[in-house]
């Protein structure tokens, strides 16, 4: 069976109007486009492959407002929307974000799924592809965390994922959650800006039939715990 990965962005209660999350979106996609060349065309989800091949989707700010116009994209305050990216039905990647929500119940998201298939998959899943896509969310979105990791290890220490309380392969916490500890090698720290910290645990493709990764996850996940990292979103401050 093929282990499937994701990765996506978390934060809480930061109420954006319509014009803020398009920008917001325009950022990530621009940014997206950079780690790889299969992330460069977006298009609208539909019934068949063959007509969604036909409406790509431009990304810049002023499309997304368009398309925050729309009431199917309007839940409450905030706007969702998703796309896809690929050349066949088998190799397909998508992104679905929600954002703007000023309501402390439901999180603002943006999660991407990277092929499960094809070149793109073996070029996008490793420890620098996944990196620069969680790189690329934490600049656009902001987000209080964020994870890139295995479906099947996430499934396996959490029953509900709840973001920001478990522990995968590239992993974002954001400064206003607190500082990150010293971690055991191989895992490496790398900050973003002003805004955060990354957390890549193994350089080679993290797997949830690895041993010695489930068990760096493990003693990882102890270290956040003790510094007071992994606990639920909270509402984001007013600044």
């Amino acid at each position: 069976m093929i282990e499937t990965y994701y990765a996506g962005s978390y934060w809480l209660a930061r109420p954006e109007p319509a014009e803020a999350c398009a920008h917001r979106a325009e950022r990530f996609f621009h940014l997206l486009a950079q780690c790889d060349p299969a992330w460069t065309r977006w298009y609208r989800p539909v019934q068949s492959f063959e007509e969604a091949r036909n409406l790509q989707v431009n990304t810049e700010a002023a499309s997304f407002q368009r398309l925050f116009a729309a009431r199917e994209h309007q839940i409450e305050e905030g706007f969702s929307f998703g796309l896809w990216a690929g050349g066949s039905p088998q190799e397909t990647s998508t992104v679905d974000v929600r954002c703007g929500f000023a309501a402390p119940w439901l999180s603002s998201a943006c999660v991407l799924k990277p092929f499960h298939e094809g070149a793109a998959r073996e070029r996008v899943l490793t420890a620098s592809g996944l990196t620069q896509a969680l790189h690329a969310m934490v600049l656009a979105w902001d987000p209080e965390w964020g994870i890139a990791t295995s479906e099947t290890h996430r499934d396996s220490v959490t029953e509900r994922a709840k973001p920001g309380t478990f522990v995968g392969w590239v992993m974002y916490f954001s400064r206003l959650r607190g500082t990150v500890p010293p971690l055991p090698a191989p895992a490496r720290i790398e900050p973003v800006e002003d805004k955060g910290t990354l957390i890549i645990l193994t350089p080679e493709r993290f797997t949830a039939s690895n041993p010695e990764h489930t068990a760096l996850a493990a003693h990882v996940h102890e270290l956040l715990d003790r510094a007071g990292l992994l606990r639920p979103l909270r509402p984001w401050p007013v600044e």
